[in-house]
């Protein structure tokens, strides 16, 4: 499907709430792809077409040819259609006239409001939070990334569950435990529940893999960089550019799934790790940063974020805000970062440049990651950051401080260690500002000490 002459189309919407035809070649165009209906509702009174026009990309993405855009206005949603009656047999007439295979709701719907929905349109309803499940569905490539998606897939599913009219009796119990069995509905959700488990567990098994390569990274000194940003950013495009590595980039949502790691070598900090993760969206479905939890956790545990935003994006700080609720919400907005400023080269008289607080700390990067200027600026902007995050200190502990040597010892801050003629513990520490201020929080015999 023509992207562009949806989003026309949509930019054109009257300010009377109605259905918008798309060119006839689209239909034409996309026979291999499942064809759309889709409903969008305003619920305010400013209507801000930038939520639609993302929404039509994630369709555009989930591989889905939109036929037809129906919107309306509302200050609250319904409670059986989430749409009004009138607009639900509008949609219901629209699904018959194109014979649409799906319909798509830019919005959280209930599973009340999906099964009414469907029994009117006799159609598939699927939800803002499905067409993003979708998506990870067909781009997870390995086998981490599939057992992330199909978890968020199944615990999404067993809140959706319906009963059947057919099947109530599937299972008869044993002698003296004869009853009706169960229906096909518990069936569901048992076979579920028993499937979820299993993921949990296989996941967990990847996730102890991980930390332990974490854990040795730790102890060779070498700090994580973690790339973050809105889907779409320009994140692997930045991280090819960093590491000339050949991670899959393109201008879609969702391109990059699976995380990469690289060493890179920056100048008087010596060898890091950098590590492209999945890009963010708003409404990110809190099934899916549960699923891939193992894979966020490079993200909760870096040294630096590096937080990549599109500077061309109309929603540029809506976009910035919705990331760091997603880093807030997987308990990694206390980790230091460094906003880049990318596609400078689309900007009129915007140059590569970085921007400073008033500790002449580096706060911001302006730079291009398609045709590479202001990279080298970058490298600089990282540098003196974790120079800045990585503490090294000299510690004298007492005997009777054995919690807080233990402590340090699991954060596998302790390079070297001596027992003075006193008793006393000499340590050289290398730790992280973050960990090093949590600690001052759980001992605060530590504040006395300067940084």
């Amino acid at each position: 499907m023509d992207c562009k002459k949806t989003l026309s189309a949509v930019e054109n919407l009257p300010e009377i709430s109605t259905a918008l035809s798309l060119p006839q070649a689209h239909q034409d165009s996309a026979s291999q792809c499942d064809t759309a209906i889709v409903v969008h509702i305003f619920f305010s009174q400013n209507k801000n077409l930038d939520d639609l026009k993302e929404f039509l990309l994630l369709a555009k993405s989930a591989n889905v040819n939109t036929l037809e855009v129906i919107t309306t206005s509302r200050s609250t949603p319904q409670a059986k259609y989430f749409v009004g009656e009138g607009k639900a047999r509008e949609i219901a007439d629209t699904v018959k006239m194109y014979n649409a295979d799906v319909i798509l709701v830019n919005h959280q719907l209930t599973p009340a409001q999906t099964r009414n929905l469907e029994n009117l349109c006799h159609c598939r309803v699927i939800d803002r939070t499905g067409v993003i499940l979708d998506i990870f569905a067909q781009r997870a490539r390995s086998h981490e990334g599939k057992l992330q998606v199909e978890l968020a897939q199944l615990k999404h599913l067993a809140t959706r569950l319906v009963r059947r009219k057919t099947g109530l009796d599937q299972q008869k119990g044993a002698v003296g435990l004869r009853g009706p069995g169960e229906t096909q509905l518990e069936t569901d959700r048992r076979l579920i529940k028993v499937r979820i488990s299993q993921l949990q567990n296989r996941l967990a098994k990847v996730e102890k893999q991980r930390n332990q390569n974490r854990q040795t990274r730790q102890k060779a000194d070498i700090p994580t960089i973690s790339l973050v940003g809105y889907t779409n950013a320009g994140k692997s495009t930045l991280f090819n550019a960093i590491t000339q590595a050949k991670v899959y980039a393109a201008d879609q949502l969702f391109a990059t799934l699976d995380p990469t790691l690289r060493r890179l070598y920056i100048q008087d900090v010596g060898t890091t790790i950098l590590a492209d993760t999945v890009g963010f969206v708003r409404q990110l479905p809190h099934d899916l940063v549960s699923a891939f939890k193992s894979t966020l956790q490079e993200t909760v545990e870096a040294d630096l974020l590096l937080h990549i935003i599109d500077a061309t994006d109309s929603r540029m700080s809506e976009n910035i805000e919705a990331v760091a609720s997603v880093l807030e919400e997987i308990k990694a907005d206390k980790v230091p970062v460094l906003l880049l400023y990318n596609k400078i080269d689309l900007l009129n008289g915007v140059l590569p440049h970085i921007e400073y607080d008033d500790e002449n700390k580096p706060v911001a990067v302006y730079l291009s990651a398609h045709n590479g200027e202001g990279i080298d600026l970058l490298s600089e902007a990282i540098k003196l950051r974790l120079k800045n995050e990585i503490l090294s200190l000299v510690l004298t502990l007492q005997p009777y401080e054995g919690k807080l040597r233990h402590t340090l010892y699991q954060l596998d801050a302790i390079r070297n260690e001596k027992i003075t003629e006193q008793g006393e513990f000499a340590l050289d520490v290398q730790i992280n500002r973050v960990e090093w201020l949590k600690l001052c929080k759980q001992f605060p015999t530590l504040v006395r000490i300067k940084i």
